[in-house]
């Protein structure tokens, strides 16, 4: 396949078709609500940035970030079409992400496992003190 010039845009006004097949074709789209179009919207609504990669007027790649811009930003999902990948995508909208916030300000996910090896490979460090409370968990002692 040949691929035209890749922009980026910024911005969390997508339809909302496009971002789901993008999740979908990614394969992110196995652990996350793609059949849930509400949860989708809100997720994708309400998230602080939104940086988007396209192929001519394709949606080919997203980084949805949680973010209060100045200390922390969780990359909640970084996403790049099957057919892209391997090709610097990814990589390029962890940049813009990064441009979009205050320069001491951090980035921090969890990763997919079958992206457990790529985020080293850009710089992250693994933080062994990283905790989740999934959703059929009882909150204790409280």
């Amino acid at each position: 396949m040949k691929i035209s010039e890749i922009t980026y845009c910024v911005g969390n006004r997508l339809g909302l078709d496009a971002v789901i097949e993008v999740y979908k074709s990614s394969g992110l789209g196995e652990r996350r609500p793609v059949n849930n179009r509400e949860c989708m919207r809100r997720m994708l609504l309400e998230a602080s940035l939104v940086v988007s990669a396209w192929d001519g007027a394709r949606l080919v790649g997203l980084a949805r970030t949680l973010t209060d811009f100045c200390y922390i930003a969780y990359l909640a999902d970084l996403l790049v079409r099957a057919e892209y990948q391997k090709r610097g995508i990814g990589r390029e909208l962890i940049r813009r992400t990064r441009e979009q916030l205050d320069a001491k300000a951090m980035i921090v996910l969890l990763a997919a496992p079958a992206a457990e090896e790529y985020y080293p490979r850009l710089g992250f460090a693994r933080h062994p003190q990283a905790w989740i409370l999934p959703t059929d968990a009882k909150l204790i002692g409280v």
